[in-house]
């Protein structure tokens, strides 16, 4: 009987002692590398199993051995409900923390922000640039890239929505193109479905193509409506557009800075100097600023504009004005 009660008492002795040891581990501050003054990143792949988690979390710096985590998420009940990620671990987390963390799916969030008026180019190479970013896209034509993601378009210029977008760290850039590809198309379908009814577009795309250029053209936002005016009124006239932020996208890497006499008059089907109508597709990615001016233009009689040489533009409703503003803003006279 004594015996019984010794083997009892050894028994409920060390549960408590393992009770006290677990409660101690899991809130215990972990220990980081000394190293890394700031949050640890770390990742958790698809697929593994808790041992491998817990081993993968101790090769990255998390002050603890693997069968501990692994015994602390068993007796949780959470060994199947750690979800993969990239994930930071702050200074004072102790492993119960963690352990949420990981089944919550908390993970570490990037930015990327992309400007109003950028080419699809300067877009891609700004995610190439991104250090948080997987390049899934490095060696990718365009065309590749529009089908992955899904989109019915033939050339990718001003499909995707200016904006910043957070993401989980180590996420496709092929996932962030898609969400800023269907941002666009919300914001494009809902300003349309709102259009002014006389608009000089058949379609979505013309009305993307006309607000890519008010973007490159706009110095001053107060302009916007009535830049979309004067190139509104063109439209309806049959008149050349005679847009050189057009131009110089026709030009391509080739441009130097100084739009030339021969770039004006090499005809591409960029050139609205030699083209009517507005070019194949969209020179940039446009704002919402800008979508809006194109299917609300303000209503006047202008069809010309000048560059004050201060951001803001000076309109004319013919010629002869329009020669007298150039004469005063562009020669000095």
């Amino acid at each position: 009987m004594r015996l019984i009660k010794r083997l009892m008492f050894l028994v409920l002795l060390s549960t408590c002692a393992f009770a006290g040891w677990l409660a101690w581990f899991a809130n215990t501050p972990l220990t980081l590398p000394s190293q890394s003054p700031g949050p640890l990143d770390f990742s958790v792949p698809p697929g593994l199993a808790l041992r491998a988690i817990s081993r993968q979390m101790a090769d990255a710096g998390l002050g603890f051995s693997p069968w501990q985590f692994t015994l602390l998420a068993r007796l949780a009940g959470k060994s199947a409900a750690i979800k993969a990620g990239s994930y930071e671990a702050e200074p004072g987390i102790t492993p119960w923390q963690l352990l949420k963390k990981l089944t919550r799916g908390d993970v570490s969030q990037a930015e990327i922000v992309f400007v109003e008026g950028s080419t699809f180019r300067q877009m891609r190479a700004v995610l190439d640039a991104h250090m948080a970013v997987r390049h899934d896209t490095t060696g990718m034509l365009n065309q590749e890239i529009l089908t992955r993601i899904g989109a019915t378009e033939r050339h990718p210029e001003g499909l995707f929505f200016p904006d910043t977008y957070l993401f989980a760290k180590n996420a496709s850039d092929l996932d962030i193109l898609k969400r800023a590809y269907h941002a666009m198309q919300r914001q494009l379908d809902n300003e349309w479905a709102n259009r002014d009814v006389d608009v000089p577009f058949a379609k979505p795309y013309e009305a993307l193509i006309m607000a890519s250029i008010i973007e490159k053209e706009t110095g001053r936002a107060a302009d916007r409506a009535l830049i979309s005016s004067v190139f509104s009124n063109r439209l309806r006239a049959g008149m050349l557009l005679q847009t050189d932020p057009a131009v110089i996208y026709g030009v391509g890497e080739q441009y130097d800075g100084n739009l030339r006499k021969r770039n004006l008059l090499a005809d591409t089907p960029y050139n609205t100097y030699t083209r009517t109508g507005l070019p194949p597709t969209p020179i940039a990615m446009p704002g919402l600023a800008s979508i809006q001016a194109a299917l609300h233009p303000q209503q006047s009689d202008n069809f010309y504009f000048v560059a004050r040489g201060d951001g803001t533009s000076k309109f004319s409703r013919n010629l002869d004005e329009h020669n007298r503003a150039v004469a005063k803003y562009q020669k000095g006279r």
